[in-house]
C-alpha cells in the first residue's frame, strides 16, 4: 500500500463533490439528488480517503446506531487510485472505528466486491429468508422533473 494516502472520519474533511460525482454514477444510486445524498452523508458515520495533499479518492459510510447494528453503504475509490489497496485500508479503518465496536451485526449489500468483504470477515446471509426489503430501485428517476 502506498504510504501517500490516509483515511479520516472527520465528517468537515468529506468533499461533497467528489462524493456526489462518484454516487450519481452508481449503479446502487444513479442519479441521486445532491441534497439527498447530502442528508444521508450528515445521518451517518463517513469515512474518506485522502492524498497526503488532502485529495478525496475514496469513501464508505457506515449507517448505524453505534450501539447494536451498522449497514455499510456507498464504498468506492476513484478509478485512478485503484489497485493500490486502498480499499482494504478503508475497510480496516471502519472496523477498527471506536463508535463501531461491540456492534452485533453489520451488514452490507454488493454486487461484485464479495472478495473483499470475506478478507474481513463478512459472509453470505446465514437465514436469507428471514430478511425483508422495501425496494424502489428507480427513485431518482422518478423524482427528476
Amino acid at each position: 500500500m502506498d504510504e501517500a494516502y490516509n483515511v479520516s472520519a472527520n465528517f468537515s474533511d468529506m468533499d461533497l463533490d467528489v462524493i456526489h460525482g462518484f454516487i450519481a454514477g452508481s449503479y446502487w444510486a444513479k442519479g441521486i439528488p445532491v441534497a439527498t445524498l447530502q442528508r444521508a452523508l450528515e445521518n451517518s458515520l463517513c469515512f474518506g480517503v485522502f492524498t497526503q495533499a488532502g485529495e478525496q479518492v475514496g469513501f464508505a459510510r457506515m449507517i448505524t446506531d453505534k450501539a447494536t447494528f451498522a449497514y455499510l453503504a456507498d464504498v468506492f475509490v476513484l478509478e485512478a487510485h485503484q489497485a493500490k489497496g486502498l480499499s482494504k485500508l478503508l475497510m480496516a479503518a471502519i472496523l477498527e472505528h471506536p463508535e463501531l465496536q461491540g456492534l452485533r451485526r453489520m451488514m452490507l449489500a454488493t454486487r461484485d466486491a464479495h472478495a473483499l468483504y470475506h478478507k474481513f470477515g463478512f459472509t453470505a446471509l446465514a437465514s436469507p429468508a428471514i430478511y425483508m426489503e422495501l425496494h424502489t430501485p428507480n427513485l431518482y428517476d422518478l423524482l427528476m422533473p
